[in-house]
């Protein structure tokens, strides 16, 4: 607290009555997983998004993970993971066994561009790559139409890492407007309902595809593998009793898969706040633009991540790009102040090759775009509930912490 004044974190869920109605109901019913509430979230995600199908899952790497199964990477594969990211997006690919190729990023807006993934491709010389994952970040979309014509060219997979970007839109040269998860460009697009992104789960992910083939793979693995499709079963002896029925009890694993469900409370929460989404969007909006107008006076110490031509962004976060060594202060000390004021930030993210693991077991690519990136950004407070006043308050103590 400041002057009695709440503080304000980077990032913020916000729950409605009828969010708590939504769950309520579910807890009163007879069904608290695996139950009707997960079918009529997921489609009501995939109409939302214009894709043909969803599939709801416990949380964004649970979805990354399965996304990597289900297109069958595995040892002797490697994948493009730009190194800007949360590590999630690496780890599923170790997690199956295969290999990562790190990617660098455009230094201003943290986005894997088609030439990052051209060098990442020509570095990758004699590895099996079989899939790129792009990363949309703070909201903004990548040139999905450059970048998919790479990976058509290469004969490559593409899962998009779309935790930050519900909500936002892609534009083609022709002016067609695609909305990010209708998979125009991928084969498909995960999601993550963590509570500081677009909608809230509490915790949650949605992969969503337009293959009816990919669709029933994913509902097999994030449920142990297990089928109870007839027309699946391959004992058929086992499955049927003498009569020809289907023996009530049965199912059949073909391949292992994961515990890796979304309940109904979960799924209802989902379904509230997907009816909402188009107004948090439009308030992260107003925010976004609100905070351009009053940073400009602060350029070119402090600027904001510059917005992409061919995306409309989600706005999940409000990252700025600060030159540090101009203020005499380090990024820690900023933070450390900003907190000291009321006003919540974070770093959004420590390059992943950077990591300890990743150093140890690759040699340590030189991504210059990405180590710029990180050395500059800065997350303000961005959500729905936020105020006018509020944004002119962080502006107001980010700017009496930096001109000191």
């Amino acid at each position: 607290m400041t002057e009695n004044r709440p503080f304000l974190p980077y990032g913020r869920q916000s729950i409605d009555d009828d969010d708590v109605a939504a769950v309520a109901a579910v807890l009163q019913s007879d069904f608290l997983t695996t139950g009707p509430a997960v079918e009529a979230f997921e489609r009501a995600f995939a109409a939302k998004v214009q894709a043909n199908h969803a599939v709801a899952v416990s949380s964004g790497t649970a979805a990354l993970h399965l996304g990597v199964v289900a297109l069958g990477l595995g040892p002797g594969d490697a994948a493009v993971v730009p190194s800007v990211t949360f590590v999630a997006t690496a780890n599923v690919v170790r997690n199956a066994g295969a290999e990562v190729v790190f990617a660098d990023v455009d230094p201003d807006t943290g986005l894997m561009r088609p030439q990052d993934l051209a060098g990442a491709l020509e570095r990758a010389s004699g590895q099996n790559v079989r899939a790129v994952l792009p990363v949309h970040l703070n909201g903004q979309a990548c040139d999905m139409t450059a970048i998919a014509d790479i990976c058509r060219a290469y004969g490559l997979a593409t899962i998009e890492d779309a935790c930050h970007a519900l909500g936002g839109a892609i534009t083609e040269a022709d002016g067609r407007l695609n909305t990010v998860g209708n998979g125009r460009f991928s084969q498909l697009t995960m999601f993550s309902l963590h509570p500081v992104k677009a909608i809230a789960m509490g915790e949650g992910g949605v992969l969503t595809t337009n293959d009816p083939d990919s669709e029933a793979t994913l509902h097999r693995l994030r449920n142990h593998g297990l089928t109870k499709d007839v027309d699946d079963f391959v004992d058929r002896h086992a499955g049927f009793a003498a009569d020809g029925r289907v023996n009530p009890w049965y199912y059949e694993m073909h391949a292992p898969g994961f515990n890796y469900r979304a309940s109904d409370i979960h799924c209802a929460l989902g379904e509230s706040q997907l009816a909402k989404l188009d107004g948090f969007i439009a308030r992260r909006h107003a925010i976004a633009d609100l905070y351009d107008r009053a940073l400009a006076g602060l350029a070119p110490i402090v600027r904001p991540v510059p917005r992409v031509p061919w995306a409309s962004s989600g706005h999940h976060l409000y990252p700025v790009l600060v030159d540090f060594a101009a203020i005499g202060r380090d990024r820690a000390a900023v933070m450390h102040a900003l907190r000291d004021r009321g006003v919540g930030t974070q770093v959004h993210y420590i390059p992943v090759h950077r990591q300890p693991y990743y150093r140890s077991r690759y040699l340590e690519a030189e991504l210059p775009g990405a180590d710029a990136y990180y050395a500059r950004c800065l997350s303000l407070p961005l959500f729905p509930a936020m105020t006018d006043a509020d944004v002119s308050r962080v502006v107001d103590e980010l700017s009496r912490v930096v001109e000191r």
